[in-house]
């Protein structure tokens, strides 16, 4: 687990390399969907935090231009990310958008606290990062990706990332600005998709190590549509980020684990 390349980000507590034990465990194959969230909501009435706050963070490129008009302020140190009022997972850029059509993309603009919401309910729980880097890998031992060390082997996308200028040029290339579905691209070696790029998922565990502090940041694993090289090349294994429980944003979903049953 973890990385010592030489582009690793030393801040995040990539490295050193180490061993790490998990107990076996069961994961998705894939992230959480709408369609998924929707059957959550529809059966228990939850309403996220983002609905609660009244807005979510969106990626300046997917919002309407009438809508980008009308929003004065951006986050200060990324200011790609609006605050859109009324974005939320089943509106996710905002009033007027919707998720008819991508049932089968993953859910975001769902906070830790959501995440675990619909972990419960699902009797299910939020990987670790041991449990995730460990499936990402996929049967392979310190490679950079699931699938291997090479980016776009023998010119083939292999997950759903930013091609272009970062922020304002994206090519499209792999096929996508934002989300793509969720079982886009070949999955890895234990059969998992997208494990690297197109949204960020939740993990159980707080970034700094153990804390009792409600707000303590948590984990976040896997890179989004929006990581480049130029700018955050977090969409390798080994790499890692950090959000709080209350925080959501146009590339943040999740998918659950559960532990395996002993026979």
């Amino acid at each position: 687990m973890g990385s010592e390349d030489a582009d690793i980000n030393a801040e995040d507590g990539e490295a050193p390399i180490r061993e790490v034990e998990v107990a076996p465990f069961r994961i998705d194959p894939m992230a959480v969907t709408n369609a998924r969230f929707a059957a959550f909501v529809k059966d228990t009435g939850y309403v996220t935090e983002a609905e609660r706050f009244g807005w979510s963070f969106v990626f300046h490129l997917l919002i309407p231009p009438a809508l980008a008009r009308t929003i004065t302020q951006a986050a200060a140190a990324t200011p790609w990310w609006l605050p859109v009022p009324g974005a939320y997972w089943r509106a996710p850029e905002g009033p007027g958008s919707d998720v008819g059509a991508r049932r089968n993309h993953p859910v975001v603009h769902v906070s830790w606290n959501d995440a675990t919401a619909y972990c419960a309910w699902a009797g299910a729980r939020l990987p670790t990062e041991a449990e995730w880097e460990y499936a990402a890998r996929g049967g392979l031992e310190q490679a950079r990706y699931p699938w291997g060390d090479e980016l776009t082997p023998g010119g083939r996308h292999r997950c759903n990332i930013w091609q272009g200028r970062f922020p304002d040029v994206n090519t499209h290339d792999d096929g996508y600005l934002g989300t793509a579905p969720v079982n886009t691209y070949a999955p890895n070696g234990y059969g998992l998709h997208n494990m690297s790029g197109n949204v960020w998922e939740w993990t159980a565990d707080t970034f700094h190590g153990p804390s009792d502090e409600e707000q303590q940041p948590r984990a976040m694993r896997g890179g989004s549509y929006l990581c480049h090289a130029s700018y955050c090349n977090r969409y390798r294994v080994a790499a890692r980020t950090s959000n709080t429980p209350d925080s959501s944003a146009g590339n943040i979903g999740f998918r659950i684990v559960a532990d395996a049953v002993q026979s």
